[in-house]
């Protein structure tokens, strides 16, 4: 069959198979947060603000999936992020969480300088709207997403356990941020 019935019929298909395609397109470009690529089917807490001398620091989110226990954080994944509000160097942000580390438990000297060295391989300097994912590997470490892309690794679960009770353990200096996610993870 030929003429404009047959012409029709190409252009109608030829216009679903870029409507398909464009569609499909879209999908594969649309962002996805790292915690849905590392830690699918997580949920997370509302969002809580750390604010320091009155300056605002922080956002702090906790992704967990169902079963998740605060008290026993170091068994479960999970992801703790953190939008940052301000500008600082990365090098601030891991000797900052060094000395948090340090509140958590005793530590070598030799240990704190290994994972202040890893820490400042992975925390860039970061700017207002800028998010760090921190996502804790049970029995394997810690692994780190800097605006939704993979950065590094600290392969340790104490320094994961020390690093993660800056936010989870009873020795917070946050405890505002521990409550809340208490509160939603018991």
């Amino acid at each position: 069959m030929t003429g404009p019935r047959m012409h029709y019929s190409r252009v109608a298909g030829f216009m679903r198979a870029c409507a398909v395609g464009f569609a499909l397109q879209a999908c594969l470009m649309a962002p996805v947060h790292a915690s849905e690529l590392a830690l699918p089917g997580a949920v997370a807490t509302p969002t809580v603000r750390l604010t320091v001398w009155g300056f605002e620091v922080y956002d702090a989110k906790l992704w967990a999936r169902a079963g998740f226990s605060t008290a026993q954080y170091v068994r479960h994944p999970f992801a703790l992020e953190l939008s940052y509000l301000r500008g600082l160097k990365g090098d601030a942000i891991a000797q900052r969480s060094l000395d948090e580390i340090k509140r958590q438990g005793p530590i070598s000297d030799s240990q704190a300088q290994s994972w202040l060295k890893a820490m400042q391989a992975v925390f860039p300097d970061v700017q207002k709207g800028d998010r760090i994912i921190g996502v804790n590997k049970p029995e394997q470490g810690a692994e780190f997403w800097v605006n939704d892309r993979l950065v590094g690794q600290v392969a340790d679960p104490q320094f994961a356990k020390l690093f993660f009770g800056i936010w989870l353990s009873p020795q917070t200096t946050a405890p505002e941020i521990r409550q809340a996610f208490i509160s939603r993870w018991p």
